[in-house]
């Protein structure tokens, strides 16, 4: 079942994992409304037009409504049977709405998080250590700060005579489902690879603004600002989430600069969503002939194959290009459902 949903959701961007569980289990949406009503013992009456509003929901199209945290339990267990009913595949919530997590309600993410934890200090409470596995245990855990996978080098779209190579690296989730808590080491091997990419940019890149998206991108902003931009003036845009994106929240601060300013927008990760175009727009308008640059942690690929061959292979690569950035650096890959910065920054 998660497998067959993976290769739907690398083959068909625009279906969301909600979607694609029901194609791996070959339900109709009535079916898996059908479905859904047995495993409750049919103590619900639900039809396939919820179906149809959750899945419109994960697209993010602004349309449908989100399920519930209850709702999705049912739908693991539903799908979890497979096409013939009769299979006992354990799905986890988080990948059942892997790119729309973030738009889930604040307590929603608190209860999936705070369940993917229970589930894990279960397993590792009921089961018989294997002999030799508490010395493995150790030495997994004096492992945990190294993060790093893979590195590889790709092109990225970049400035005219500029240097399009990038070197990046992976960020291989040892726990597929849940979020990536990053250590204070990959954060700041990550800016410092950010830092490097922009140096080797083929000129020299003097920003007159660093902005940075919410707090963990602010952070970034912060560094680069004092490592690369002579301590240019630091910018803050604050995103709230809504039904159908994301608004600039008034606390957002834009510094005063000369005309057409260079800017620097420092993003600590790329999905599906379309957050970095609106941002692109907005600060467009707040500042006409200015030219963009984009400075982004994680960026999340299309597979399950994180050492990517091409820009395009990245969820977010058509959002990337449709905001026309000067140039993109790029310090990691990332798969479904994302990565989380230290201290859980927003």
């Amino acid at each position: 079942m998660k497998d067959a949903a993976v290769e739907l959701m690398a083959k068909y961007p625009d279906v969301p994992s909600l979607q694609a569980y029901r194609y791996a289990a070959g339900l109709s949406q009535d079916q898996a409304a059908s479905r859904y009503n047995d495993v409750t013992g049919n103590q619900t009456s639900l039809g396939g037009t919820t179906i149809n509003a959750w899945e419109t929901w994960a697209r993010g199209r602004g349309q449908g409504s989100p399920p519930s945290m209850s709702s999705l339990l049912i739908l693991c267990s539903a799908y979890g049977r497979g096409p013939l009913g009769v299979a006992e595949e354990k799905v986890n919530p988080t990948e059942l709405i892997a790119e729309a997590y973030e738009r889930l309600t604040a307590e929603d993410q608190l209860a999936l998080k705070q369940f993917a934890a229970d589930k894990k200090t279960v397993t590792f409470a009921t089961s018989t250590p294997e002999p030799g596995a508490l010395h493995e245990g150790a030495q997994q855990a004096d492992q945990r700060h190294s993060q790093i996978g893979e590195r590889f080098v790709f092109t990225v779209p970049t400035v005219e005579y500029g240097n399009p190579e990038i070197e990046v690296f992976s960020l291989p989730n040892p726990q597929p489902g849940r979020l990536l808590d990053l250590t204070w080491e990959t954060f700041g091997l990550g800016v410092a690879s950010l830092s490097q990419q922009i140096k080797n940019l083929g000129k020299r890149l003097d920003a007159d603004i660093c902005f940075g998206i919410n707090e963990a991108g602010l952070v970034m902003a912060t560094f680069l600002a004092s490592d690369r931009f002579s301590r240019c003036p630091i910018g803050y845009l604050r995103c709230n989430k809504v039904s159908d994106g994301v608004v600039l929240d008034d606390a957002s601060f834009f510094p005063d600069v000369r005309d057409a300013p260079t800017i620097v927008i420092c993003d600590f990760e790329v999905k599906h969503a379309d957050v970095i175009g609106y941002i692109a727009r907005q600060v467009r308008a707040r500042y006409p002939g200015a030219e963009l640059y984009f400075a982004v942690f994680g960026a999340m690929t299309k597979d399950r194959e994180l050492a990517v061959d091409s820009f395009d292979d990245l969820t977010g690569a058509k959002i990337m290009r449709a905001a026309d950035f000067e140039a993109v650096f790029i310090a990691a890959t990332m798969s479904p459902p994302g990565i989380e910065p230290p201290l859980e920054l927003r």
